[in-house]
Formats: C-alpha cells, sequence, structure tokens
C-alpha cells in the first residue's frame, strides 16, 4: 500500500460514433471530497460499443480526446524522425515533440486536473541526475505521462524495447524514469487480458538496423494495434467505487500507523482508525458521536504511550465502546494480536456475534474461546490478525500455550471487562495468575482494564503497573430510592442516617391485596409497566417465579392487549425449544408481559427471553442477581426484592450492579432504582449506602489448589521459574504480592512459597529440593509428567491424582459397548457437591443397565445393594465413596442427556431443574476437553486422545449430528439451528452466503438484526477454516532451511 503509488482517475469517455464533447466528472469519493476539484458535475460516461470485426476499429481517431490530433502528430513526427539521418537526435526529437503535442492538447482540452493521486512524498518526482540537460522539462513530462491513456503508454513501452540496446542518452534516460514511475502507479493494462504476451525483440546496435525496423512497423502501427487490443480485452467487472473505498481504506491505515508508531498528536480520520471504522459504528451499533469522557480516555497521553490503563466508570457509561476502538487500533495499526478476557460463556458469544461483522469488513479473525471451543496454542497467522474473546479459564489457558511456543511478545494487547473479578473466589485467582504470566514475560503486551466496581485502586495500580482514569458520569440520570412500609426515601449519603424523605406511596389496596403483596411490588411496578420496562431482582429463582406469578394475578386484564399477538409468538417459540413442552409459569405470565430470568432456564429458553425484552414484548423480568453481571438488559425502574443475595446480605458492588441497569441511554430521561427494605434490615441498609465499594484482594491462597499452588506448577512447567529464587521474585510481582500486608504474621511470604513447592513434590508435580539454606535456593526445579499434563489440562490440583487413577484404571478394562464409562471419566468432579440422588430414581436407572454397563458400575465402585439399600430407606454398613456414587448418578443424567437429545425430557426424568442439567452439560463438554489436553501430555493415555476428541464434540452440541455444523456459529443454538436446518440452511457456507432479507422472511422470531449478525458469524468462522487450511498448506510447501548438503 505504502510502497505503491496509487493514482485514481476519472475521465469521462465518449465512443467513436458519437464523439460526443467531453465532459468532466466531479468525484464523489471521500479522498476527492478532501482534495475538491473546481470542475462540474457531467453526465455518466456512455457504455463503449463492442466490435469484434478485423476491420480498423479508431480510424485516424483517439478514444481518449475523441479527435484525430494525436494520431495525426504521431504520424508526423514518425515522418520526420525516419527521415533524420542520426537516431539518436531523432529519439529526442521524438519524445520532445510528442512530448510538446500531448501537453499542448491536454491544455486545449482540460481547465483544471481531474486526477486523484495518493502517493507518499519521497515518490512525487523522478530523481534525475543534475548532469541531465532534459532536467528542466522532467516534471513536465511526468505529469504529461501521467495523463496519458494505457495504450500509448504501451506504444512508449514498445519504442523503449526496441531502442534498448542502445540506450544511452541522458534524454533517454529521463524518459524510462518517467515511463517506469507511471508504470508503478498503474497495473499493467496487458496483465488483465487473456493471451497478451510481452516480448521481447533483440535488436542490432547499428542505427540503419533501427530504422529499418521502424520502417516496416510504424509507430502509428503499434499505438492503433495496442489501442485495438485494449478495445477487445473483456475488461474485468471490478466496481471502480470498490476500489476506490479500498484504496482510502488501506491509504488511512497506513496513515494511522505511522501516526501511531511516532507517537504523533495527529491521530488520524477516527483516533488513528480509518473513517470505515466509524461508518461501522454507525450502521451497527447506531453510534453517531462518542461521549466527552470517551473521547478525552482515548486521547490519553498513557494510551499514546502505550501504558498499561484501568478506567472506571458507572454501570451504563460506554466502557465497552472505549475498549473496542483500542483493540481495533491494535489489530489493524500495529497488526498485533489482542485477547479480550470476559465473565461468562454467554457474554463472549453475544461479543463475538457482534464484532464478527467489524472483523469482516476490516479484515481481520474473531475467535471464541469458551466452554469446549479453542485451540492451543492459537494458529500463528501470516496474514490477517486475531481478535481472542475468552472466558477467564479458557483466556488462562491460551496465555499458558503462547508462553509454552515463546510467542507471548506476538500479543499485543490484553483487554479485562470487569476487572473486579480479581476479588471473586477460584476465577480471581485464575486472572490474576493470567495477568501476573503477561506482565512478567512480555513488556510489550499492553493491559487495559475496566470496571464500575473499584475501590482500591492503588493496589491494581501497583500489581498491573497501569495508570487510572475514572469519571462520574451516567447517560441517564440514576435516582436511587429506599421503600420501607409504604414510605419511599431518597438515598443521599449527605444525611445523617443515609435516607432522606420523599413520598408515601398512593396506590388502594384491598385487603386480600394487601395479604397478597405486603411489599407493594404490584405497586411499584403498575407506575412504570406496559409502557415503561421493569426488572426486579430477587434473591432466589423459586422466588422469581412466585413474584412474577402473584404480580401478574392482580394486574388488570387490558395488560393482555398489549402486543398480544407477540406474547402469543413468544410462547409458540419456546414450545418448539421444549420440544413441545412449555414451562406453566412462563405460560400463564407471558400473556402479561411478565416473564422470569434465572439459571433454571436453558440457554435457548433464556436467549429468547432477552430478544423479548430488548424487543418491548416483555415488559417485566423478575431475575436473580446473575443477570446484573450478564447481557446488558437495561429497564426505566429497577426493584431490589430484598437486600439479599440468596442467604448472603447485599454487598455494595451487587448493589451497585443492579442498580446500574436503571436508565436506557436514548430512551429514559432518567433511571430508578428502589430497594425494598424491612424494618430489622434498616440497619444493614443505612451502613450498605455509606460503605465504599469492597476492596479488590488477592485470592491466590484462599485457593490453594486452584490458586498459589497451580500458579507455581505452571511457573515451573513453563520455564518462567525453576528456582525457589526466581519463583520468589515473580511471586513478589503478583496482586497477593502487592497485598503482602494482609497476610498473617505466622509465616513470611517466602516461607508460604516453600510450603506450596514442597507440598507440589510431595503429590509428585515437581522433582527437587527445597532447601532451608539460602546457598542451595539455586537449586533447579524440574516438573513431572504428570505435573505437566495437569497444568496443560487446566485440571484443579485437587482432583488430578485421583483422575490420574481413574484413567489408569480405566485402561485396564475400559468398556466401550456403550459411552457410560469413557462418560463417568469426563463428568467433573466439582459438581458432585451439588448434587442430590433421588434414589428411587438412582434405583429405576440402574435397573435398566445392560451387562456391560452394570460392569461400569461395578468398576467404578458404585455396587447395587448400595443404591437398593439407599432407595428402601435402610441402615448403610458398608463403606462406599459417596462422592463416587453422586458422580455416578450425574453420569446417568449425561447418558439419557446424549441418547434423547432433549434436555426437558431428561430433567423430569431426574427431577432436575432443566437450568441444572443445561450447567452439568456445559461443565461435562469442558471438563472432557480440559481431559483431552491432560491425556496428550502422557503416551500411556494415547487410547483415550480418540474417544475424547468425538466425545466433547457430543457433548459441546448435545444435537443430532446433521445439526453440529450450524451449531458452530456463535449465538446458534439448538432451537435456531433446527430452523435453519429445515428451511434448507444446512451447512456453515449456506449461513454464510445467505440473503438476510430470504432469512428473516424464512425463519420465524428472527428480526433483520440477528440475521446479520448470524450471517456475519458464519462468514467470520468459514474465513477462519480457511484461513487454518491455508496456514497448514503454507506450513507444508515451506522450504526448511537445514536440508542437508545445502550449505
Amino acid at each position: 500500500m505504502a510502497e505503491t503509488k496509487l493514482a485514481v482517475r476519472r475521465k469521462s469517455r465518449s465512443s467513436k460514433r458519437s464523439r460526443a464533447p467531453l465532459q468532466p466528472v466531479a468525484a464523489s469519493s471521500p479522498v476527492a471530497r478532501k482534495r475538491p476539484s473546481s470542475e462540474g458535475e457531467g453526465p455518466p460516461a456512455e457504455a463503449p460499443c463492442n466490435n469484434d470485426s478485423e476491420e480498423d476499429m479508431f480510424g485516424d481517431y483517439d478514444s481518449f480526446y475523441g479527435n484525430d490530433s494525436l494520431i495525426a502528430q504521431v504520424a508526423d513526427i514518425e515522418h520526420k524522425y525516419l527521415q533524420d539521418k542520426n537516431v539518436k537526435t531523432a529519439g529526442e526529437i521524438v519524445l520532445g515533440n510528442l512530448q510538446s503535442g500531448v501537453h499542448q492538447k491536454e491544455q486545449d482540452n482540460f481547465s483544471a486536473s481531474n486526477v486523484v493521486v495518493l502517493k507518499s512524498d519521497k515518490e512525487s518526482t523522478c530523481q534525475m541526475c543534475d548532469s541531465d540537460p532534459a532536467d528542466g522539462n522532467q516534471e513536465l513530462m511526468e505529469s504529461t505521462l501521467d495523463d496519458l491513456p494505457s495504450s500509448q503508454l504501451l506504444c512508449f513501452e514498445k519504442m523503449d524495447e526496441l531502442s534498448s540496446a542502445s540506450r544511452t542518452s541522458p534524454i533517454s534516460k529521463g524518459r524510462d524514469e518517467c515511463v517506469n514511475s507511471f508504470s508503478d502507479k498503474i497495473r499493467d493494462p496487458l496483465s488483465f487480458y487473456a493471451g497478451a504476451e510481452h516480448r521481447n525483440r533483440t535488436t542490432d546496435t547499428s542505427s540503419d538496423s533501427k530504422c529499418v525496423l521502424f520502417k516496416s512497423e510504424s509507430l502509428k502501427d503499434h499505438l492503433k494495434n495496442a489501442m485495438t487490443g485494449n478495445a477487445r480485452a473483456q475488461t474485468l467487472q471490478v466496481s471502480k467505487t470498490k476500489q476506490l473505498k479500498e484504496a482510502v481504506l488501506s491509504e488511512e491505515i497506513f496513515v494511522a500507523r505511522k501516526a501511531i508508531e511516532s507517537s504523533s498528536l495527529d491521530i488520524g480520520p477516527f483516533y488513528g482508525l480509518p473513517s470505515k471504522v466509524k461508518d461501522l459504528f454507525r450502521q451497527l451499533r447506531g453510534i453517531e458521536t462518542l461521549y466527552e469522557w470517551q473521547h478525552d480516555c482515548l486521547m490519553l497521553e498513557s494510551l499514546q504511550q502505550r501504558k498499561n490503563l484501568i478506567y472506571s466508570l458507572p454501570t451504563s457509561g460506554g466502557k465497552t465502546l472505549v475498549a473496542e476502538i483500542i483493540i481495533l487500533q491494535e489489530l489493524l495499526c500495529r497488526q498485533k494480536d489482542v485477547l479480550m478476557i470476559l465473565p461468562y460463556v454467554a457474554i463472549v458469544q453475544e461479543k463475538v456475534r457482534g464484532l464478527s461483522s467489524f472483523g469482516i469488513e476490516l479484515g481481520f479473525l474473531v475467535e471464541e474461546y469458551a466452554g469446549s471451543k479453542g485451540r492451543f496454542p492459537p494458529i500463528k497467522r501470516r496474514v490477517k490478525k486475531s481478535l481472542y474473546i475468552a472466558t477467564i479459564e479458557k483466556g488462562h489457558a491460551l496465555v499458558n500455550s503462547l508462553i509454552e511456543t515463546e510467542r507471548i511478545c506476538d500479543l499485543g494487547m490484553v483487554v479485562v471487562d470487569e476487572l473486579h473479578m480479581l476479588g471473586a473466589g477460584s476465577r480471581g485467582a485464575v486472572l490474576e495468575i493470567t495477568l501476573a504470566k503477561i506482565l512478567y514475560t512480555s513488556k510489550k503486551t499492553q493491559i487495559i482494564g475496566m470496571s464500575a466496581t473499584l475501590n482500591n485502586v492503588g493496589d491494581l495500580q501497583k500489581f498491573l503497573q497501569a495508570e487510572y482514569y475514572t469519571n462520574n458520569f451516567r447517560p441517564v440520570e440514576l435516582k436511587e430510592y429506599i421503600k420501607i412500609r409504604d414510605t419511599i426515601y431518597t438515598v443521599d449519603s449527605k444525611t445523617q442516617n443515609g435516607f432522606a424523605f420523599s413520598h408515601l406511596l398512593n396506590f388502594k389496596y384491598s385487603s386480600n391485596l394487601e395479604k397478597a403483596d405486603p411489599d407493594h411490588i404490584i405497586a411499584l411496578v403498575t407506575e412504570v409497566i406496559p409502557k415503561y420496562s421493569c426488572l426486579i431482582f430477587c434473591p432466589t429463582k423459586k422466588n422469581c417465579e412466585n413474584v412474577a406469578s402473584m404480580v401478574c394475578k392482580y394486574l388488570k386484564k387490558e395488560f393482555r392487549a398489549h402486543k398480544e399477538k407477540e406474547k402469543q409468538d413468544l410462547i409458540k417459540n419456546l414450545k418448539s425449544i421444549g420440544n413441545g413442552t412449555v414451562c406453566p409459569v412462563l405460560k400463564q405470565i407471558i400473556p402479561f408481559g411478565i416473564a422470569y430470568h434465572h439459571s433454571g432456564l436453558t440457554n435457548d429458553e433464556r436467549k429468547a427471553i432477552e430478544e423479548a425484552y430488548s424487543a418491548g414484548v416483555l415488559c417485566l423480568l423478575a431475575c436473580t442477581a446473575t443477570l446484573a453481571a450478564g447481557v446488558n438488559l437495561p429497564a426505566r425502574r429497577v426493584i431490589l426484592r430484598a437486600p439479599y443475595v440468596g442467604n448472603d446480605f447485599l454487598k455494595k458492588s451487587q448493589y451497585k450492579q443492579m442498580t446500574g441497569r436503571a436508565g436506557r441511554a436514548g430512551i429514559d430521561s432518567a433511571g430508578e432504582s428502589i430497594l425494598i427494605v424491612q424494618e430489622k434490615d434498616k440497619h444493614l441498609v443505612q451502613d450498605l449506602v455509606h460503605s465504599p465499594l469492597e476492596n479488590c484482594n488477592s485470592n491466590l491462597l484462599l485457593e490453594l489448589t486452584k490458586g498459589i499452588q497451580s500458579l507455581l506448577l505452571s511457573l515451573v512447567g513453563l520455564k518462567i521459574a525453576v528456582t525457589h529464587e526466581e519463583v520468589d521474585n515473580f511471586m513478589c510481582c503478583t496482586l497477593l504480592g502487592v497485598q503482602q500486608q494482609l497476610l498473617s504474621k505466622e509465616k513470611s511470604f517466602s516461607e508460604i512459597i516453600k510450603d506450596g513447592l514442597e507440598n507440589l513434590i510431595e503429590k509428585g508435580l515437581l522433582k527437587g529440593r527445597i532447601s532451608e539454606k539460602d546457598h542451595n535456593s539455586k537449586s533447579t526445579l524440574t516438573i513431572t509428567p504428570l505435573g505437566k499434563a495437569t497444568y496443560k489440562g487446566s485440571i484443579d490440583l485437587a482432583y488430578c491424582n485421583i483422575l490420574y487413577r481413574e484413567l489408569k484404571k480405566g485402561l485396564e478394562g475400559l468398556v466401550l459397548e456403550s459411552s457410560l464409562h469413557l462418560l463417568y471419566l469426563s463428568t467433573p468432579y466439582d459438581m458432585t457437591s451439588t448434587c442430590s440422588p433421588d434414589w428411587m430414581i438412582y434405583l429405576k436407572q440402574f435397573n435398566q443397565l445392560s451387562a456391560a454397563e452394570q460392569k461400569v458400575a461395578d468398576i467404578v465402585g458404585v455396587p447395587e445393594s448400595f443404591i437398593t439399600k439407599m432407595a428402601s430407606g435402610q441402615t448403610i454398613r458398608k463403606n462406599v465413596d459417596h462422592t463416587v456414587v453422586n458422580r455416578f448418578y450425574l453420569t446417568f443424567v449425561l447418558y439419557t442427556l446424549l441418547k434423547e437429545t432433549n434436555i426437558w425430557s431428561v430433567s423430569e426424568k431426574f427431577n432436575l431443574s432443566r437450568g441444572y442439567v443445561q450447567n452439568l452439560l456445559n461443565s461435562a463438554a469442558s471438563f472432557a476437553s480440559c481431559l483431552l489436553h491432560f491425556c496428550e501430555e502422557l503416551e500411556e493415555f494415547w487410547v483415550y486422545k480418540a474417544l475424547l476428541t468425538e466425545l466433547t464434540k457430543q457433548l459441546t452440541y448435545c444435537v443430532k449430528t446433521e445439526l453440529i455444523p450450524l451449531m458452530e456459529v456463535a449465538g446458534v443454538l439448538e432451537a435456531r439451528a433446527k430452523q435453519l436446518y429445515n428451511a434448507g440452511y444446512k451447512t456453515l457456507a449456506h449461513l454464510a452466503y445467505a440473503n438476510p432479507e430470504t432469512l428473516v422472511r424464512m425463519i420465524e422470531h428472527l428480526s433483520r438484526r440477528q440475521a446479520k449478525q448470524i450471517i456475519s458469524s458464519a462468514k467470520m468462522l468459514l474465513s477462519e477454516k480457511a484461513e487454518a487450511l491455508q496456514e497448514e498448506v503454507e506450513e507444508l510447501l515451506k522450504v526448511p532451511t537445514d536440508i542437508p548438503g545445502t550449505h
């Protein structure tokens, strides 16, 4: 792009027959608008006439100027040239006169230049020697050649070939450079035509032989032949507008790269990005302008200098848009890969769908790393750059694989959404480990963290070596209220108790209604619905369903009339998702525009309800706290049913996240949040209002096996730190190292690290000795094969030894008559603690097993007698491992699910919520993927590799085989895949090349926006797979540099 000059010309042409006078056309492209012309706009050019006959197509006319002047001049010049006996002088005359004639003609026909040229300063002029006698005419000559049609330039090239042997004069050299300069600017027309060739002619060096050649084949003939060839040739059907737009985009990317590399304040058309990016935000997101804080943040000096950055704003402030612009700068301008870490699978999939359209338009790949999806290490791309969108766990595995393959420096940026997750249990520990490794191993990787709820920013700044930006901006004003009995108070931290009286509820309740709804939820809800939307956050899943049922029971019948058809369509959609079954509670409440939203729903049901709420079909959702941290579903009013999440009192960060959902930008003038408080909790709520946000503290020590021990193991395995001293140095760079003052005084930080390393040696995961003496602290630690398999498989260290024993035992007698045995090995350990088997169902399922399947139960350690006694309520004397028994019960659920592929029927059969069954399936798919990576590192488990590859695929999709290609597309779940398949869209290519309008027409309950997202995601996935195959081909064809005997 930057190496070659790009010239774009717009000139009207007339046919030979009409010979209409020239009408200049004003350029209307973005580039042309930047460089305005004084000419007016003319009518569109006529299509050229086709003539395939052998007659002279041009006669004495030139297609460029529409008259006979140029060819006549060429003939005259040639005649004079042939009369001259001095060949060298003649060459000068030919070029000089032709130049003069063309220049004169240019002056006659053009009042202003109609050429748009994009080129660098260094390339704007031909370089000539000081001694060149024609130096004064050089600039004129080049501009003349620039305006010549390609056919006449070919004529010059032909002359060049004829006189190549004796090209010695300074003027000839000048002409050569100008012609070559021009040929750099345009694409050689002959390269477009089939059968056209460049033939080099060897000539005698004498002037006599040259004269003979010119006589036998005149210059005029050469010119006419070239023009005839051009006219006959088939022109490529390439849109000039498209070429121009691509040229502009390439030039702007180049300018932006240069601006960023030089740390210049000149950031280009759109924050260092091509203007096309701004257009895409307008088209795809409806974003016309940025908020002032977003502009200020993007212009921060720390970002220009590539320093790490933490920025914090209230929920709905527009943090994500800033992150996306920074990501696009890294991908397009700096040409580096980017990792974006998000907290939940659903948000990862939503972001993949949202950014795929940008990837298709701007030429980068979007790769999903969630659940069982993702390659380790990722494919190394030669051309396109990748945006990896990952969950916390998959992001960690991805970083490990990049460090191991020494490619961590290819990662230009890591963006972390919800940075406060650093303080969230085991997931926070994994996030801390990931960021600490990036900071330690790659000084060039920039880290961007964002959150709405941060308090101890100083610790996080020190850990991430980052600058900090904050702002209290909200696009919509938030009014916070507290309700105690029938009184509404305004939250005001300036007052003594945190509350200020606002007003009394004005709603008449009957005695029956007062008993049913003592908290006046109906009164609060009916003030806003159905005209506006409302969210009710409830402490438990059961409470969500009860509140939704209670509200619709006392609503007036008029509420049913609001968008009645759309609500009936939603019920039909949910019925098809449930294979003919719909939840009776949803069936009762949806006609009133109400639904519940919690983890008891399947993925398909949640998605359908979220889409209906966003479209205004549903106006009230009763939901749990998980919705506040998940997808963005804002509302005019947010009601907190009680200051509890489960049995735990509300945290300030949770309160801020829930109330932050109030107020929809561009729709509401203000948002309202109302916290319902009982008298007994009043003092706790006062403390909540006055208290600061919770500190974000390290969880490395609290989560031993997933925290510090896991970190120490991978440090040695990845050779980041292999001595006690090196490990100490690394640990000082973690958040735990920054917060050492919070540790108990019983042990020093170094002693805690030493204990962790010794524990790993005892478990057989590391080899080496940790001595008390300082001089032995440099003794090297090494990882065992089991240790390597554990960290590469992301296996919890609490289960790695038992997993190894069970896999080893499986080798002695793996039952392959069914998938039951393999499923047991793939059942996640961490879900057994939440499992409470229904013993009668357990016994019934056990009795249906075949002889081979009962053998599996004996192998894993679940005797039938134990199940029978538990079902009959008898006393158990035999010592049986309850963890194994519970895990085998979950295996039954998965086994039934793979056979029936219907979450609804399986959840009813085992008396479990369908959401729990869905979660079990997702966890099993993820664990099977981890198990596969574990087995790949241990040669003795080679037999499991092929088996687990297929099982992981079955668990990931859990549908009929023909639907899997469609479900690989981000956001296409089972119900949608069935619709698409039945409509004839059976492959990835069908979706990638689908017409969005046709898709909307053929698929029920599919909006135009959703159709476009599905198509973009399919195109991205298809592109990614094609790129992967191309990379593989190029790697195979790559010539080795170490071939024996070549040096």
